[in-house]
């Protein structure tokens, strides 16, 4: 193993695998979880979830965490609903995948911008939405601008868990607005430490609090993040 004296923080639990690699490349990770998420579902929810499950209609899904919430629920009964899906990339896709097998995937993008527009394009008329307690406004807003009926379901909630971080890192990886909200409500950062955000979204949120460089990952990836983070700095 090589020793870099390279320390990253990760807001966000890793596969084995990701730490594996940054440990044989000298690289320490260490993980601190800043936020936590709920389901939010209770019964009315619930059946109105296996309602839309016996519809063809057109779902958006930004988040890991509504995928595993609207799975929780279906998987009980053995429903597999036959819907077309938006969605964004990375763990969020590939969740999708995984279940929602008689489902098509019609789109992914990297934010919800993105998102929006291929929706318009697409010209869909009515779209449900799962989402958290959170979300963001672009997607909503873009869709209603464009007479698109938007059917929101709050399936999941945020709950932001400060944590004092006195080590300090050379970089630090933030996978969502919360998260960086979470950080910043009781750490301040060194000039010198970089941080990495998942896309656009999280990025910005970032640059409302800190003018420190900032990364943008490629992919909607946290493992992606973490790899794209030990190769900044290992060739440094």
């Amino acid at each position: 193993m090589k020793e870099n004296n390279i320390t990253i923080l990760t807001t966000r639990p890793l596969a084995r695998t990701t730490m594996e690699m940054a440990t044989d490349a000298g690289v320490t990770i260490d993980t601190a979880t800043l936020i936590e998420t709920h389901s939010t579902i209770d019964h009315d929810i619930a059946e109105e979830v296996r309602k839309y499950a016996t519809e063809e209609i057109a779902v958006v899904f930004t988040s890991m965490n509504a995928v595993e919430a609207i799975m929780d629920v279906l998987e009980v009964d053995g429903i597999n609903p036959e819907w077309t899906i938006y969605s964004m990339g990375g763990t969020t896709q590939q969740l999708i995948k995984s279940y929602f097998v008689e489902s098509e995937l019609v789109a992914t993008a990297t934010n919800s911008t993105e998102l929006a527009e291929t929706i318009i394009e697409n010209e869909e008329q009515e779209v449900v939405f799962f989402c958290g307690n959170q979300r963001m406004n672009e997607l909503p807003g873009m869709l209603q601008q464009n007479d698109i009926v938007l059917n929101e379901i709050i399936v999941y909630e945020t709950v932001e868990l400060p944590v004092k971080i006195t080590t300090p890192y050379n970089g630090i990886l933030f996978f969502s607005p919360s998260a960086v909200r979470s950080f910043f409500a009781v750490n301040n950062l060194p000039a010198e430490t970089v941080l990495f955000a998942i896309g656009k979204t999280t990025a910005e949120a970032i640059k409302k609090v800190t003018n420190n460089t900032l990364i943008i990952g490629d992919f909607p990836n946290k493992e992606q993040l973490a790899e794209k983070a030990v190769g900044y700095f290992l060739s440094k």
